[in-house]
């Protein structure tokens, strides 16, 4: 029987919003449009109270905090951070960090240091060092963390899996998956800033990769080309992973074109094609010479809640990593996309204070042993 890369969570089936143990408090670090989504689903959590906000902006920090009922909010104050005034807040249990990604390890760290269990966004940090860091604090200090790719916890996720693991595929050999959109260029926005670690491989790159990761397991090397503008970041991607038993994906992410969203898994007795953006499809098919099966998912209004469900759960049983969205996979990510930036010339400020991509040029690595010593941790 294949293998099965990833594990299924426990809400798969059940309703993400049913309490599955004591109310836990929530903060939330930044009141952008991710923050705002997902505070939205979180609230509706029968265990979880939203005890406080952050942001740099007091006034900002105390609307969102209205909006969403959160008891308390902190903004910038006397040359302290609003996030560590939250990190200070003893009522917080856990907290959501929703800021660009150059910020995370920052943030993240504050708060791991002050021992909050802490879902960061995707993508986790800028570079393989930054996450390292984060996950060897998480460890030491023995509280929950994870990275927030929120489409593992889907239904439709999890199903097409189970169809892979079923042997129905076969064996799977290919996975072809696109990610992107026309975004508005805007130097000083997170898409595009180098500071915040702008273009399409930290933005969108989560997603195909996830999808991957779920078929063929983490790879072994990548090989990337890319289109950078004027700032240096990356406007188009292409990523080749090669995988164990000599099966290949390709990826692509793109914030200078209207994408599909499409993936396509090939195995030697079927293929599976999902319907809708692969962030979140309403379903698949699977076809098999002429038969073709499909399954059809509705996930409601709450997308967020089946991830904040697991965070949750994960965090009332005392476990400091979910098992299906494991820290090692994460370091995995992180090593193989700092590759694809040296060999694309994608390089961030938050590189030079680590020495990250310092040795590594242009050509595919290999990465098993980093892969392999991310699974023992």
């Amino acid at each position: 029987m294949p293998t099965r890369f990833v594990a299924r969570p426990p809400a798969t089936d059940s309703d993400p919003l049913e309490a599955s143990g004591p109310t836990l408090r929530w903060g939330v670090v930044a009141t952008g449009g991710i923050a705002r989504r997902v505070t939205g689903e979180l609230t509706q959590l029968a265990d979880a109270r939203l005890q406080a906000v952050s942001s740099r902006d007091a006034e900002r920090a105390s609307s969102f905090a209205s909006e969403y009922g959160a008891a308390r909010s902190y903004g910038d104050e006397g040359g302290v951070p609003g996030y560590l005034r939250l990190s200070e807040d003893p009522d917080v249990q856990v907290v959501y960090v929703a800021t660009p990604h150059a910020h995370h390890h920052l943030v993240t760290s504050a708060l791991l240091e002050a021992g909050k269990h802490v879902l960061v966004e995707k993508a986790f940090a800028i570079n393989a060092p930054e996450a390292e860091h984060l996950v060897a604090l998480a460890r030491e200090r023995g509280v929950f963390l994870m990275e927030a790719v929120w489409t593992r916890f889907l239904p439709v996720y999890q199903r097409a899996l189970d169809a892979i693991e079923s042997g129905e595929l076969g064996l799977v050999r290919w996975v072809q998956a696109d990610m992107g959109f026309l975004a508005p260029y805007d130097p000083r926005s997170r898409l595009w800033a180098p500071e915040h670690g702008g273009g399409a491989l930290l933005d969108l790159s989560v997603y195909p990769f996830s999808w991957t990761v779920g078929a063929l397991g983490l790879p072994r090397s990548v090989s990337a080309r890319g289109v950078l503008n004027e700032l240096g970041v990356d406007e188009i991607n292409a990523l080749t992973f090669e995988h164990e038993g000599g099966s290949l994906s390709q990826l692509t992410s793109t914030l200078a074109s209207q994408a599909p969203r499409a993936l396509t898994i090939a195995g030697t007795e079927a293929s599976l094609r999902t319907s809708g953006s692969l962030t979140r499809p309403d379903g698949f098919w699977i076809e098999r010479g002429e038969e073709t099966r499909e399954e059809r998912f509705d996930h409601g209004p709450v997308p967020y809640a089946f991830m904040l469900r697991e965070v949750t759960r994960c965090v009332q049983q005392g476990l400091t990593e979910s098992p299906t969205m494991p820290l090692s996979h994460t370091l995995a990510m992180m090593h193989l996309f700092d590759d694809a930036r040296a060999q694309m010339g994608v390089r961030y400020p938050n590189d030079e204070r680590w020495g990250a991509l310092s040795g590594r040029g242009p050509g595919p690595r290999t990465h098993v042993a980093a892969r392999d010593a991310a699974e023992q941790g």
